[in-house]
């Protein structure tokens, strides 16, 4: 069979049920995708020889019977993900050449159920940024084009090596993260599927911090089936990380009926800004009507304090990022600046912390350090908590009046040119965030799915959010859109 590497998890997990195809064989089609596909600059660690010996191994579980879901599927890691004796530099020059001895929890649990590590992916540097053009490695380009242009277009970020990876075809799924809107943003620009589940849900261990309260693994893959598939695979409580929830996971797969009938979807008035685009808005209409149809009912909620989700979020993201890179400084582990005679310690973190961060981080080490210093602390950093209290709270509110999950856009437009915002307002970048961040500071669940295109040709998506814990309810509403969407739309093959 041709073109392996176009399949999805549940299709291709069927192929080697029935003995249609090998690991082996999908691996050798996706690596062979991924080596024709640098122009993308997705893949930055190719494993090849890893993956087809962890190929080899999955068929031969799968011919004993001892096969679970993930079993043979190849997939790509995200580099904030440490994996052990593969470089692991969450796309960062502080951290070139770290080869981890050990093995983060998800990629772990991925790994123990068969799945074939087919190399890591290109991001954003240490996950702060919205295009992937902070990255040590270069910008990731999407396989998307706006028209007949050939402009390079970002696939979002800081997942932007994910989104591209699963968009083209390389891998059949992939880890993400998400910050601020890192896996949701970057499907919504790449006509892909990603899921933010729950804080807590999955495991953060062995996964390079940049905001510890906010931070939280996901799958990207090439529809909501195989988001029901491979979350189920990488969440489960983990002792190692205290924030880990000791839930019992439930089989997200079996839970995709399409039937959201009596369910209430709430659309927040609030998230109406000033500016939208027509087609942004138009798409949201689109979505409510396609959910009132499936038979769900559609009610108008307030979340009054989002309007100031954006300014609390960039407050505590970069205050618990400067404390988190703190451990950057050329003494324990990671890239040492070169000193001259008579240079001390002071100097050694200096000149280290220097060359080894971009100007995204800096900016946002800077940011954060400023907010937590004396006389800053309560006047920034506690009045940003309290905020975001008020904005769980407003959460708490709709979902305890019976609404069940919330339609929202995924982003404010489709994706843009590489570099067209390096000459604006950093403000302008972070606005990219203004429908995600909320999810993240209120801990909830959010998934975004593509349900339309613009009028030049690229793919806009839809977010839903759910109740805390609940990714099944919310992967279904979220299959029931997908359904009613019918979204088709792949990249014409340019690279």
């Amino acid at each position: 069979m041709s073109d392996l590497n176009k399949l999805g998890l549940a299709e291709a997990r069927d192929l080697l049920r029935k003995g249609e195809t090998t690991s082996v064989e999908l691996t050798e089609a996706c690596l062979k995708a991924i080596d024709a596909a640098d122009a993308l600059n997705a893949f930055v660690h190719k494993t090849p020889e890893l993956a087809l010996e962890r190929a080899k191994a999955a068929d031969a579980r799968l011919a004993a019977g001892d096969a679970p879901a993930m079993c043979g599927l190849p997939i790509g890691i995200k580099d904030l993900f440490c994996t052990k004796g593969v470089p692991s530099q969450a796309a960062s020059n502080i951290l070139k050449g770290f080869k981890p001895e050990y093995e983060s929890t998800v990629s772990g649990k991925l790994q123990d159920a068969g799945a074939v590590m087919l190399g890591k992916l290109n991001m954003d540097e240490f996950a702060m940024g919205s295009s992937n053009e902070t990255s040590a490695y270069g910008a990731a380009i999407s396989p998307w084009r706006r028209g007949s242009e050939e402009t390079p277009l970002t696939p979002g970020g800081s997942s932007g090596g994910s989104a591209a990876a699963v968009a083209a075809d390389l891998c059949l799924a992939a880890t993400g993260t998400d910050t601020g809107g890192s896996i949701r943003q970057p499907a919504a620009f790449t006509g892909t599927v990603g899921i933010k589940p729950t804080y807590g849900r999955c495991s953060r261990w062995g996964i390079v911090a940049f905001a510890s309260s906010l931070d939280q693994a996901g799958p990207m893959t090439k529809n909501v089936r195989d988001a029901a598939i491979m979350l189920e695979a990488m969440c489960g409580h983990d002792a190692k990380d205290s924030t880990s929830a000791d839930l019992a996971v439930p089989n997200f797969e079996a839970m995709l009926t399409g039937d959201i009938k009596g369910k209430k979807i709430g659309i927040p008035r609030e998230y109406r800004m000033d500016g939208m685009p027509a087609e942004i808005a138009k798409l949201w209409d689109d979505g409510a009507a396609m959910l009132k149809a499936a038979g769900a009912e559609i009610v108008d909620i307030s979340l009054p304090h989002s309007k100031y989700a954006l300014s609390a979020y960039y407050v505590i993201a970069p205050a618990e990022a400067s404390s988190n890179l703190a451990r950057y400084d050329g003494v324990r582990y990671g890239h040492r600046a070169s000193l001259a005679q008579g240079d001390g310690i002071t100097e050694m973190y200096e000149k280290t912390r220097a060359e080894g961060f971009g100007g995204e981080v800096q900016r946002r080490v800077m940011v954060g350090t400023y907010v937590l210093s004396a006389g800053f602390y309560d006047a920034y950093y506690n009045r940003a908590r309290r905020v975001r209290t008020l904005i769980k709270k407003d959460f708490e509110d709709a979902f305890a009046a019976g609404v069940d999950a919330i339609l929202t856009p995924a982003t404010p437009s489709a994706a843009f040119g590489l570099g067209e915002m390096n000459d604006e307002d950093p403000v302008k970048m972070y606005l990219n965030d203004v429908f995600t961040v909320t999810v993240n500071l209120a801990g909830l669940p959010g998934v975004a799915v593509p349900t339309g295109v613009d009028a030049q040709g690229l793919p806009l998506g839809l977010q839903l959010i759910g109740r805390p814990w609940e990714e099944g309810d919310l992967l279904n509403t979220a299959y029931a859109l997908e359904q009613a969407a019918g979204f088709v739309a792949k990249p014409a093959r340019w690279w």
